[in-house]
């Protein structure tokens, strides 16, 4: 299903917020959705609702699904640092692209990001950052393997990787389970996808869905294993029933071709 021949072949698009993302020929897919823009998007799908949420926490851990060009990391120091949040984090994000995380300290990032420059170069560099309020730590690997090695329980997951469509391994109703059992009981999961399948994915593994609406975004998808006030919540046994045919994705559908 991966193509290791071809992930060194990115090129360079700009999306419509201005900010610059790649385009992976691995996954014949962009890095970011190219209407809502790099940028824009990791604020409004991840980091607003995620940290708007949990705002009442003093430390959160987040899990970061993948971490590619670090936007949804980054997004969330810069979030922190503009609005001089107190808040500790600890980021812990896999990725199996050590070619791309060494080259993002040459990277395009937006002006943004320049208050976080340094921290953006030693996770460049060393796959890893800390000081007093910030821990980021790259978990270089595959997902499916590095996820269940985790040990500390998880506040936030940031479910960004390739499409269902494209990365189908890292939206299965196993890998789901797997993301809950190292979990906290009110963890808050922030994702893009809207299908019918990843909805019943977290569904099956003791999720709550709620639709959720970003600022000049298309909606986004929200799930947590505690119900959420103020979230427009989904009904998914209606779902089921309205749609009988929608089934989650599994992984024995694609790991015996894998």
């Amino acid at each position: 299903m991966y193509n290791e021949k071809l992930r060194s072949q990115k090129r360079l698009i700009v999306s419509a917020d201005g900010t610059d993302t790649l385009f992976s020929e691995e996954f014949a897919e962009p890095y970011h959705s190219t209407k809502d823009g790099a940028l824009h998007e990791s604020l409004e799908k991840h980091v607003k609702p995620a940290l708007s949420i949990k705002k009442e926490f003093s430390s959160l851990t987040i899990l970061d699904i993948c971490f590619g060009l670090g936007y949804n990391t980054f997004s969330t120091l810069y979030y922190i640092k503009k609005h001089n949040l107190k808040v500790k984090i600890h980021i812990l994000s896999p990725e199996f692209d050590r070619e791309l995380i060494e080259s993002l300290k040459d990277f395009n990032y937006p002006k943004e990001f320049e208050i976080i420059k340094d921290i953006i170069y030693e996770v460049s560099r060393n796959f890893y950052y800390k000081d007093e309020q910030f821990e980021i730590e790259i978990l270089l690997g595959d997902a499916r393997v590095k996820v269940p090695m985790i040990k500390e329980k998880i506040d936030i997951i940031y479910q960004d990787a390739f499409s269902p469509k494209k990365n189908p391994l890292l939206w299965t109703r196993e890998f789901f389970g797997d993301i809950a059992l190292i979990s906290k009981k009110d963890v808050l999961l922030t994702t893009y996808s809207i299908a019918s399948a990843t909805r019943l994915g977290l569904y099956e593994n003791g999720f709550y869905i709620f639709l959720y609406y970003g600022d000049k975004t298309r909606c986004s998808t929200v799930a947590s294993l505690k119900k959420i006030s103020n979230l427009e919540y989904i009904d998914m046994e209606l779902k089921k029933v309205r749609n009988p045919t929608a089934k989650s994705l599994r992984d024995i559908n694609f790991i015996k071709n894998n």
